[in-house]
């Protein structure tokens, strides 16, 4: 749980969760003309967290203070998050904005779709929201989440949720209770290239909701992601591993991958599958979430 810290004078935030999120489905239904695709998902949280520790400097530097392979400071979306909050925060209340030192402990695989970037760079504009005292609005937050990245508003949303549009029009969901098992793939893969295929098809039929908040149970137990064959047919591996999971659950992909998981009712029938993988594989038995962690916390943005 986050916890307050006052160290040398200066405030800050420890252990703050950044939870992963499946795509329990994923269509793709259309396309901009300016390129962007249009989307309909049902985004579950999961308990599978990165953890982030957050401390004021009196330099006014935002620095993140540990190393992550393959992600250079200055490409981190949790670096850019605050530096643009920064800036929001200064333009709005005319003001000084102390600097800050992140550190994160990576449990969220990259390349996964599990979207653990983006979650880092929501948790880390919740949380400076209210350390640096910004007093900005969920809405406001979801506008600086929108330029860092299409999933970024989703973690503000803080709640499960049909998304439709590029992933800014977002609907609370009630998700089935339960596990998941997911499998990462040694693979790494890049969203725009998969976005970009020729072979992706684009024209799902766009779903008819019944009524909110209450979804479909068959679209969350069964649902079919429109990216998956393309991710297969350039990484083996992907297809590989539903295979392997398909023997114990209907194992679809998360976002453009390369992670993969199954639905299950109880711990001891995910517990099962997993005993049953491949050792090949890096496996996560993983609970749903109704919220996210950090509204248990205190630390969230306003309504």
């Amino acid at each position: 749980m986050a916890v307050l810290i006052n160290q040398d004078g200066l405030t800050g935030y420890r252990n703050c969760p950044a939870p992963a999120k499946l795509n329990l489905f994923l269509h793709v239904v259309g396309r901009r003309p300016n390129g962007y695709h249009l989307l309909e998902s049902a985004f579950q949280l999961i308990d599978l967290c990165d953890c982030l520790h957050f401390s004021n400097r009196s330099d006014g530097t935002i620095h993140r203070i540990n190393e992550i392979e393959g992600v250079p400071e200055e490409a981190d979306l949790t670096v850019r998050a605050a530096a643009r909050l920064k800036y929001e925060a200064q333009i709005k209340n005319g003001q000084h904005v102390p600097g800050v030192d992140i550190s994160i402990e990576k449990s969220i695989p990259a390349g996964g779709g599990l979207g653990g970037g983006s979650s880092d760079a929501a948790t880390t504009l919740m949380v400076l929201n209210k350390l640096w005292h910004c007093g900005f609005s969920r809405q406001d937050l979801a506008r600086i989440g929108v330029s860092l990245g299409a999933d970024v508003p989703f973690f503000l949303f803080r709640q499960n949720a049909f998304v439709q549009g590029i992933g800014e029009i977002m609907t609370p969901i009630e998700t089935p209770v339960g596990w998941f098992v997911v499998i990462k793939p040694p693979v790494f893969v890049s969203t725009s290239l998969i976005f970009q295929s020729p072979e992706l098809t684009r024209n799902t039929k766009p779903i008819r909701m019944e009524s909110y908040p209450y979804f479909c149970d068959s679209y969350i137990k069964e649902g079919k992601n429109d990216l998956q064959p393309v991710a297969v047919s350039l990484f083996p591996e992907i297809q590989e591993a539903l295979d392997d999971l398909g023997q114990y659950g209907n194992a679809r992909m998360t976002g453009s991958g390369a992670c993969v998981f199954a639905y299950f009712e109880s711990e001891g029938m995910a517990r099962e599958a997993e005993e049953g993988l491949s050792s090949r594989w890096e496996v996560m038995v993983v609970r749903s979430l109704k919220q996210h962690p950090l509204d248990l916390t205190g630390i969230k943005t306003g309504s």
